[in-house]
């Protein structure tokens, strides 16, 4: 690669960059994700000392809210590429960068870079409260396991952000996207484990149901349950096949 590519690619990552960063509905996104996890936190965590939560690590309680966390980080990524087509600004990012694949992938990539120590932070500060709170009561945990744990809880959160992006980039309206993801992580698929439970072994390999296996302990009464690591290359099969859907589509059709 030389040196103009190379300048050329960082300076669409930079410009990427400031749009997202620049933009007040992401940082309202993740200060609401961010008091809503505390506040999950705390619920969850009181459950646990009256003995409601029965004999939950500080882990299991403190990673609880990650099933409405996700809401949080899937308009995230909705929102960081169907914003542009509000009031038409996407016209104006083509004319300034014509190559729409690496735009977009700049733009997955500039997304990645602010989601990871922000998924991180919230997921930690739920989990962080939770030991404040139940730490005499708590049984003790490897701090190597709450890192790997954080880590993969990091990673689902990532992922789920990519793939909200990718969709936001297929459907390019905000409202049709929300209604679709939110429709799917907190309507069908719960529905689907509940009143179909012959198929759950398919399910598995879903992306949500995939990415809780990232971050969530192994249930010896599941034998389908996966690994963390086969958890997270699956949720990546999905986040990638997306991310390239969008990025074809986002090249072949007028913006």
């Amino acid at each position: 690669m030389n040196v103009s590519s190379s300048r050329k690619i960082m300076q669409i990552l930079g410009a990427e960059l400031d749009k997202l960063i620049t933009l007040l509905l992401i940082w309202l996104t993740l200060m609401g994700t961010f008091i809503l996890n505390l506040a999950l936190a705390a619920a969850f965590t009181f459950a646990g000392l009256q003995g409601t939560a029965g004999t939950k690590s500080v882990l299991n309680i403190g990673l609880a809210s990650m099933e409405y966390l996700q809401a949080g980080f899937i308009i995230l990524g909705i929102l960081a590429t169907c914003s542009e087509y509000t009031g038409g600004q996407i016209r104006t990012t083509l004319t300034t960068i014509p190559w729409r694949g690496l735009q977009l992938s700049m733009k997955h990539l500039a997304l990645a870079i602010i989601t990871i120590p922000v998924a991180f932070i919230i997921a930690a500060s739920g989990v962080l409260y939770t030991f404040i709170m139940i730490r005499d009561t708590a049984v003790v945990i490897e701090i190597d396991i709450i890192i790997t744990t954080l880590i993969g809880a990091t990673g689902y959160l990532t992922l789920t952000t990519l793939l909200s992006a990718a969709i936001g980039a297929l459907l390019r309206r905000t409202t049709p996207a929300l209604v679709v993801l939110l429709g799917y992580y907190f309507i069908v698929g719960p529905l689907m484990r509940i009143f179909l439970p012959s198929i759950n072994k398919y399910l598995n390999y879903f992306p949500d149901t995939a990415g809780n296996y990232m971050y969530m302990p192994r249930s010896p009464d599941n034998i389908n349950v996966l690994t963390p690591m086969q958890g997270t290359g699956i949720s990546m099969f999905w986040t990638l096949i997306f991310i390239t859907l969008a990025i074809v589509f986002y090249c072949k059709r007028d913006a």
